[in-house]
Formats: C-alpha cells, structure tokens, sequence
C-alpha cells in the first residue's frame, strides 16, 4: 500500500472516529450535565429533564464537534505514528499500549472533559480499525448522519417543548 493511500484511508477513518465519538460525548455530556441540574433540585418534572438533554446535547456537539474532529485527528495520527515508531523497536504488541498512552497525554490539554473526549476517540478509532472501516464514502455517510441527528433532535426538542407547555396555551384558550 502506498504511503498517499494510507494517509487517504487514515484520514478517513479519524473522520469517522470523530463524528462518532463527539456525537457519543454531546449525549454524555448531556446527560452528565442534566443529572447535575436534577441532583441540584433544578428539575422537577421528567418533561423538563428530557427538554434540558435535549436542549444541551446539541450544544455540546456543535461545541465538542470542531474540537473532536481537528485537534482529536490530527493528535490521533500522530499518537498513531508515534507508538508505531516506538513499537519497532520495543515489541509490536505495546503499539496499542503506546498509543493510548499518548492519546491520553494528548486529551489533558482540557482536563477531564479532553481526556473523556480522547478515550472515547481512542476506543472509536480502535473499533473502526478493528473491523477494517474506511474510505471517503463511509466517512461522507458519518458526516450525513451526523446531520439527520441533528434535525432529529431538533424536531423533538420542538414536540418536547410542545408538550410542556401544552397544558399552559390550553389554559390560555379557556380564559376569556
């Protein structure tokens, strides 16, 4: 395999190591972010914790996303190259070891938030390269879903907040 082929199918797969981590730390954050807003007895109705995780996630995505995508592929590629350089001449067996190590280092920039964005992206890419995922198709496929998600959770952050409220606009109605 050519070099230019490789960084092709590299590239690709940190593409998609990307969309599907950050789209997994948007729904964890979320999630970590609402269950402290209900642990501080700021949410009393499961409609109003299921609108502040919905209402969160895609903040957290449109915010983790850029962050994820450039800084997590291009410090994932390297971390890649690194532990391969040094496995060559230790044992080929530590590679993976190597490379989670400095995917860790890298993920400390933000403290805790990097380093949960960083495993998430290390355990993804190591998945993907498992099952020999790839290609620009695949990381063009990534990328649309992303978006149809998107819309999703906008659409049912509409019918969410609709149903909240719903019993205030049908009092208004009854009102004279």
């Amino acid at each position: 395999m050519s070099f230019k082929h490789e960084i092709s199918l590299i590239l690709s797969r940190k593409t998609i190591a990307a969309v599907i981590s950050s789209s997994l730390f948007g729904v964890l954050l979320g999630l970590i972010f609402t269950i402290i807003h209900m642990l501080n007895n700021e949410l009393d109705t499961v409609g109003e914790y299921l609108f502040w995780f919905l209402q969160a996630t895609p903040v957290y995505l449109a915010f983790s996303f850029p962050m994820i995508f450039i800084y997590g592929a291009i410090t994932s590629t390297i971390s890649d190259y690194i532990a391969r350089f040094l496995s060559n001449y230790t044992n080929k067996k530590f590679e993976i070891y190597i490379s989670f190590a400095f995917h860790l280092l890298f993920g400390l920039i933000l403290l805790w938030t990097s380093l949960l964005a960083s495993v998430l992206f290390f355990i993804t890419d190591y998945i993907l390269r498992r099952k020999n995922i790839g290609g620009w198709k695949s990381s063009f496929k990534s990328l649309v879903i992303l978006i149809i998600g998107l819309i999703i959770y906008a659409f049912g952050l509409y019918i969410v907040d609709s149903i909240i409220h719903l019993k205030d606009r049908f009092l208004e109605y009854l009102v004279f």
